[in-house]
C-alpha cells in the first residue's frame, strides 16, 4: 500500500456562524493545524486561491450560499487538499454532500456533525482516505477532459501500446479467477503513460483499432497464461461504438482460441451506454453469447439503468462502480446499497464484482455479503503480462491474511 499522507498542517475553515467558527478554529490550533476562519464565500475562495490551504471545513448551509456550491468552486479552483464537511444538518444530507464533492474529483474526508468533539475531529485529520486518481475523476464525472498528453493515431502506429492485466478475485476461494484487460501507453520521451493521457473523446473512430489491438493481443496473451496453468477468463472494455460497429461479431468469433478448456471472454459496457440504446445491445449480447463470450455492465450505478431495461438483457455480470465500494465498511448506506445490487445481480442469474477495493476491511465487508468477485489495488495494480506471470505463480499476502474468511465465503456457495 502507499503511504498515507500526514495530518495537514494548515486549513481554512467557511462558517458563517462566528461561535462555531471560534469553536473550530481552537480545536484545530490544539491539534497543530494553522487555520483563518471565514463567514463569507467571496473572501475565502480569494484565500484559498491565493494560497490553498492543506484542509477545508466546510459548513453545509451558508446563507445565501451553500457547500454544494463551493464544491464546484473548488474543482474549478483544481484543488488538491482535503476537505471536510461539518453540519448540524442530517446524516444523510452530509453523506449525500461527501459523495457530490467525490464526484467532482475532491479529497474528501468523512463528514462531522455538530456540535463537534475534539477527538472526533482529530479522528478525521488522521483518516485512511486518499486522494483521488485523476483518471478516476475524468471517467466518473461530466467534467471536461484534459487535452491528452499523447496521441492514439501515432501511439497504435508506433506500435507504443500495450495490454496490462488486473487481477479479479474469486471470494468464495480467495483465488485469482479472471483479469481485466486494460491498456497503457509506453512513450519514448514521456515514458508510461496513463488512459487519461491518451484515450480519445467517446465515439472516436480510433477506438475500433485500439479495442482489435486489445483483443487480439488479449486473446494471444490467454493462450500463454493457459500454457502455463493458468486458464483463466479475461475482461475487456468494448466502446459501444464498436460493439455496434459492422463486423464486430464476426473479428471476435475469429480470434476466440479453439482451446477446450478457453472458459470464455466477458465484454465488459458501460452502464450509460447500455442505458443510451438498450435495443442494441440485447441483440449484440445474444450473438456474442453464440461464441463464449458474456456482457458484463460496467460502473453499475453510475448511471442509474432502470429494472426495466435490466431484465431485457442477457447480461453475465454487474461491476459495481467504485464509489459505492470505498468505504462501505464504515457507511452504512453504502453497505446496504452494495447489498442491494448483490442481490439484484443474483436474482437475474447474474454475478457481481466489486471495483475498487483498496481497504482490507472493505473486502471483509463485501465477503460478508455474498460478492463473487473483487478487483482493486488491494490485491494487485494493472501489470504487463510477464509480471501477472510471476504474480499468479506466488501466494500473494492478501490470500494468506484473508485464509481465515474462507470458510465463511464457501459456506455461501
Amino acid at each position: 500500500m502507499d503511504e498515507l499522507p500526514k495530518r495537514p498542517r494548515s486549513a481554512l475553515i467557511l462558517d458563517d456562524d462566528p461561535t462555531v467558527g471560534l469553536v473550530l478554529c481552537k480545536m484545530l490550533s490544539a491539534l497543530g493545524v494553522a487555520n483563518r476562519h471565514f463567514v463569507e464565500p467571496a473572501a475565502f475562495l480569494a484565500e484559498a486561491r491565493a494560497e490553498p490551504p492543506e484542509l477545508i471545513l466546510l459548513d453545509l448551509a451558508l446563507g445565501q450560499s451553500d457547500a454544494i456550491d463551493l464544491i464546484r468552486e473548488l474543482e474549478a479552483l483544481d484543488y488538491r487538499g482535503r476537505v471536510l464537511l461539518v453540519s448540524g444538518k442530517d446524516v444523510t444530507i452530509l453523506t449525500e454532500a461527501e459523495r457530490i464533492g467525490r464526484a467532482h474529483g475532491l479529497w474528501m474526508l468523512p463528514p462531522l456533525q455538530k456540535p463537534v468533539r475534539m477527538t472526533d475531529l482529530a479522528g478525521r485529520l488522521d483518516a485512511s482516505t486518499k486522494p483521488p486518481a485523476p483518471s478516476e475523476h475524468a471517467s466518473h464525472t461530466g467534467a471536461r477532459r484534459p487535452t491528452p498528453r499523447v496521441n492514439l493515431d501515432e501511439a497504435l502506429r508506433e506500435k507504443w501500446v500495450e495490454v496490462w492485466y488486473q487481477p479479479k478475485v474469486c471470494l468464495s476461494s480467495l483465488s485469482v479467477s479472471g483479469a481485466e484487460a486494460l491498456v497503457r501507453v509506453r512513450h519514448p520521451g514521456l515514458g508510461l503513460v496513463q488512459p487519461v493521457d491518451f484515450l480519445p473523446p467517446a465515439s472516436d473512430p480510433l477506438y475500433k483499432p485500439l479495442t482489435a489491438l486489445v483483443m487480439r493481443r488479449a486473446m494471444a496473451d490467454w493462450v500463454v497464461f493457459a500454457h502455463r496453468g493458468f486458464p483463466l477468463k479475461l475482461a475487456i472494455n468494448i466502446p459501444a461504438s464498436v460493439l455496434n460497429a459492422p463486423g464486430f461479431v464476426e473479428a471476435l468469433r475469429r480470434m476466440i482460441p479453439g482451446d477446450a478448456r478457453f472458459p470464455g471472454v466477458v465484454l465488459e459496457i458501460t452502464e450509460d451506454e447500455i442505458i443510451s440504446d438498450p435495443e442494441w445491445l440485447r441483440e449484440i449480447a445474444t450473438q456474442v453469447r453464440l461464441y463464449n463470450a458474456a456482457i458484463s455492465i460496467d460502473d453499475f450505478g453510475s448511471a442509474y439503468a432502470s429494472l426495466s431495461r435490466l431484465k431485457d438483457l442477457p447480461f453475465s455480470e454487474l461491476k459495481l462502480d467504485r464509489s459505492f465500494v470505498a468505504g462501505c465498511a464504515d457507511d452504512p448506506l453504502k453497505r446496504s446499497l452494495c447489498q442491494t445490487v448483490v442481490d439484484l445481480g443474483h436474482r437475474f442469474g447474474a454475478s457481481v464484482c466489486a471495483e475498487g477495493v483498496e481497504e482490507e476491511s472493505d473486502l471483509r465487508s463485501l465477503m460478508s455479503q455474498s460478492f463473487d468477485t473483487v478487483q482493486g489495488f488491494f490485491f494487485a495494480k494493472p501489470m504487463p503480462a510477464a509480471d501477472f506471470m510471476a504474480f499468479m505463480a506466488q501466494a500473494p499476502r492478501w490470500q494468506i491474511a484473508l485464509a481465515d474468511a474462507r470458510p465463511a465465503a464457501s459456506a455461501r456457495a
